[in-house]
């Protein structure tokens, strides 16, 4: 491979791993700021059973986890692509 494809390669995966750490701290927000709010409702009892679950908050944290195994990947890779070549 090229030098410029390794380049292209390194760059691409650390950007998955910056939208990566992003997902997951929007996550950690977002939750945060949900269950704040909530909490000063008269009805709490979502607040204090956890029920109906919200799948909104694993999914950020779940894309966010693929997001940085992936940029991983593609680092690791263009690392072995540019001593081979």
């Amino acid at each position: 491979m090229s030098q410029g494809d390794v380049s292209a390669l390194l760059v691409i995966g650390g950007v998955f791993i910056l939208l990566g750490v992003a997902a997951i701290l929007w996550d950690w927000i977002e939750k945060n700021g949900y269950l704040g709010t909530i909490s000063h409702h008269l009805d709490t009892r979502e607040y204090l059973d956890g029920w109906p679950a919200r799948p909104q908050f694993g999914a950020l944290k779940t894309g966010g986890w693929i997001a940085i195994i992936v940029g991983v990947v593609m680092i690791v890779l263009a690392l072995i692509f540019w001593q081979v070549g």
